[in-house]
Formats: structure tokens, C-alpha cells, sequence
């Protein structure tokens, strides 16, 4: 229900999605199918010319009574013998040649491609939008420094363009992923009842030819009745999409955390507001985000289950199919368009990131004295030593540097200026401005 209720629908979906996958637009895909296979088998010499042309003109989705159709699908348990039934009858005499050698199947599975097909070039647009909007970030905050957390703890100093680069680095593996499944994908099926196509003798394969050149469709090598990884490997890439779209969501939602409050949802008028606490401003995009992405992960395994079918025709994992695929879609473009909203008016805070960075008085930068102090000590004993400082720091509260420059076997080494030059989180931020330029050089 939730992705058709008036309420939450254009929060884990989008209205063009729904589209794509909508009862109207698969059937009209069904009819294409069927439309297109009557022209292929007219150019080869299979079916009357005049019968192919009668069926293009007659056979469209206006013709159909939809309560029939739907009452007939839940009897037979599929939808083309009874869609076929009515644009035969609808064709009159021509209709006879409608469907002529295709079994259920190849109309169903090759209507699935060319939905995906549509959904694969909505989901596209909204990924390069947000690819995009991550890359302006990782330049605009290329040297903007904030704390790097490993275990939920201060680490070493990053840049908030490293993070954001690191994001845009994972959408940008996705980009090509796509372009390298598309051709794998939008493959059609036509093969007749066991995937031999008997009933069309000598002119199979030719008829099969032909239906794809009409659908601008890949032909396949081989029936794929029964091997599904085309379509699983569809909805693994909508689990990686979402994926890292979930990890983005995460690392937002903590930073908008009270405590941290280093980056923000963009702000709208009672967006993220609470029916009692009037402080709050809660990201609700991210939690949209990983909700949507937690159920697609959950579609993933459904369709990896369902790749394990018997023999030619599968008896059950097919129609679970139905269920994962169009849910994935509309999830994905649904999270994807928050993400957009998110990233795209993103709220950074650089004060607060540089006012955290100093919260641990020195902690932060503990590694850069080690190291300097290491060529002198050796680096067990220099990481000892300096493990031995924070620790006091911890317990009493003072900085790093006060009590590194008071241990003289720090001191005997490095000065009070020196230690406070390694403890400054701006000089300890590594290559992380330098590996941000090299992606976004590697992009262009």
C-alpha cells in the first residue's frame, strides 16, 4: 500500500516511475510486443502483410475492457491469453495471426525489458543530477577540514571535499556499472513454448531477428526463460545504488545529530518538525533514504532466490519477479530523489566541523607527534609514549600539547612550537585535497 498511498507515495517514489510500471504502461507494452512480432513475421513471410497492418491499426489499448481483462487474468493466472483474446476479436478476421508462435513468456519478459529500458533512463538522469551535485561539493569543501571517525570516535583530520568525494566516487562506479549492464539487459525473448521455436520451423530465428530490430531490442543467443541473471543483476545494481545512497543517508543524519551538527537537510518551513519539540529539524530525506534502500536490499534477495527455476518454464520464482522488480524501481528513483534534494541544498557548517575538530584539546593529531617523535624514539616506543600522553589527557582534561611538551622525552626532541605546528589538524590533513582534485581530473 505504501507505494500507492495518496500519503507516502511521492516520498518513496516518484510519479514518473509509477508511470513506467503502472497497469496502463504494461499493457501498452504488451501491445507493442505483439504489434511489433505481427510486423517482423509480415517483413519474413510468415503472416499476411495486409493482416500485420490491420493488427498495428486495430490493436491499442482503448479496445480493451479492462474488468474483463482483469477478471480473465486472475482465471487463467496471466494476463496475455486474455489480452490476446480481446485484440484478436477486436481485429476481426486478421486478429487470427496475433501472437502467432510467441508463448506467454516471450510477450511478458520482453514488455519487462523495455519498461526497464524507461526506468533505467529516469533512474540515470536523477543519478548524473546528484554525481553532479556531489562533485560541486567535493571542490567547493576541497580544504574545508572536519574530524575523520573510524568506530564512531575522532580519527585523523579529513576534509568535508574528501567526504563528498568519496560519495561521488561510489555513484560514479555505479554510472559505469550501468552503461556496462545496459547492453547485457535490454535483451528481448521470443521462443516459443520450450524456447526452441518449433512452431515457426526455418523462419525462428529469422522472426526473432526481425522482433528485435522492431523494438531496437539486443537478440538474444538463447532462450532465457529460466536463466534469469539479466533481471537479477538489474535489481543488484538498484541494491548497490541504494547502497551507497543508505551510506551517504547515514553519514548526514549523524552529522545533523545535536552533538555534531556539521551538515543539514536544507531547511523548509516545517520539514523535519516535531508535533511537540518545536527545536527539532530531523532528517527526513535520509531516513526516507535508508528505509527505501533497507527494501530494496530485502528484493535483491528475493530475486537471487528466484533465479533458481526448474527446467525450461519456472513454476513460481517467475511471478516473485513481479513483485521485486517494480518495488525496486519505484523505491530506488524514490530514495534517488531525496538524495538530490538532500545533497543538492546541502547546509555545511565549517565552523562547527573546525570547533569539533578541537573538542578532544590535541587527541585528534596524536599520530602526527608519534611520527615525528618515531625517527628519534623508534615507533613502538614513540606511539608508547604518546599513548601514555593521551591517556592523561583524557583523565585530567588538559591538552595534548601542554603535556607532550612536559614529557622530556618528548620535549628532548620536539619543542613547545613544534608539538603545537603537529597538533594543529590543518597541517595533518594528509593527501586528502590532492586525491579530491584527482578524481574530479579523472571525471572530466
Amino acid at each position: 500500500m505504501l507505494l500507492s498511498s495518496q500519503l507516502f507515495k511521492d516520498s518513496f517514489g516518484t510519479e514518473d516511475m509509477r508511470a513506467v510500471f503502472a497497469d496502463r504502461r504494461l499493457i501498452e507494452r504488451y501491445i507493442e510486443v505483439e504489434v511489433a512480432l505481427a510486423r517482423a513475421e509480415a517483413r519474413i513471410g510468415v503472416i499476411p502483410a495486409s493482416a500485420a497492418a490491420a493488427i498495428a491499426d486495430t490493436a491499442r489499448f482503448d479496445v480493451l475492457d479492462m474488468e474483463r481483462l482483469k477478471r480473465d487474468t486472475e482465471n487463467v493466472g496471466y494476463p496475455i491469453l486474455p489480452l490476446v483474446e480481446q485484440l484478436s476479436q477486436a481485429c476481426g478476421q486478421d486478429g487470427g495471426y496475433l501472437h502467432w508462435g510467441a508463448t506467454t513468456q516471450d510477450i511478458m519478459d520482453t514488455a519487462v525489458i523495455l519498461q526497464l529500458r524507461d526506468a533505467f533512463g529516469l533512474i540515470e538522469r536523477g543519478l548524473d543530477t546528484l554525481r553532479a551535485s556531489l562533485a560541486k561539493l567535493a571542490k567547493q569543501h576541497r580544504d574545508t577540514p572536519m574530524a575523520g571517525r573510524t568506530h564512531l570516535q575522532h580519527a585523523l583530520p579529513i576534509t568535508f571535499g574528501f567526504k563528498a568525494a568519496i560519495w561521488l566516487s561510489m555513484l560514479d562506479r555505479h554510472a559505469a556499472r550501468l552503461k556496462e549492464l545496459r547492453p547485457r539487459l535490454l535483451v528481448g525473448e521470443f521462443a516459443g513454448a520450450a524456447g526452441t521455436l518449433a512452431s515457426l520451423g526455418d523462419k525462428g530465428l529469422d522472426v526473432q531477428a526481425a522482433l528485435m530490430r522492431e523494438l531496437d531490442l539486443g537478440i538474444p543467443a538463447i532462450a532465457w526463460h529460466s536463466a534469469r541473471d539479466n533481471l537479477v543483476e538489474a535489481v543488484q545494481w538498484l541494491g548497490l545504488l541504494t547502497g551507497s545512497l543508505g551510506k551517504m543517508a547515514q553519514d548526514i543524519m549523524l552529522m545533523m545529530s545535536t552533538e555534531l551538527g556539521e551538515a543539514f537537510e536544507p531547511f523548509a518551513q516545517g520539514r523535519g518538525a516535531s508535533s511537540t519539540m518545536p527545536q527539532k529539524r530531523n532528517p527526513i530525506s535520509c531516513e526516507v533514504i535508508s528505509a527505501a534502500a533497507k527494501a530494496v536490499r530485502q528484493h535483491c534477495a528475493l530475486m537471487l532466490d528466484a533465479m533458481v527455476q526448474d527446467f525450461e518454464r519456472a513454476t513460481g520464482p517467475w511471478q516473485a519477479e513481479w513483485i521485486a522488480i517494480p518495488e525496486s524501481f519505484v523505491l530506488s528513483a524514490g530514495a534517488l530523489e531525496q538524495a538530490n534534494s538532500a545533497i543538492g541544498g546541502l547546509d555545511v557548517d565549517s565552523r562547527r566541523m573546525a570547533r569539533n575538530l578541537g573538542m578532544t584539546q590535541g587527541l585528534i593529531t596524536a599520530e602526527a607527534v608519534m611520527m615525528a617523535l618515531a625517527p628519534h624514539t623508534g615507533r613502538q616506543a614513540a606511539h608508547d609514549i604518546v599513548y601514555s600522553a593521551c591517556r592523561t589527557a583524557n583523565t585530567t582534561g588538559g591538552h595534548l600539547a601542554d603535556i607532550l611538551a612536559g614529557d622530556q622525552r618528548v620535549s628532548s626532541h620536539l619543542d613547545a612550537n613544534r608539538i603545537k605546528h603537529l597538533l594543529d589538524p590543518g597541517n595533518y590533513l594528509g593527501q586528502a585535497p590532492q586525491m579530491v582534485d584527482r578524481l574530479l581530473q579523472q571525471r572530466c
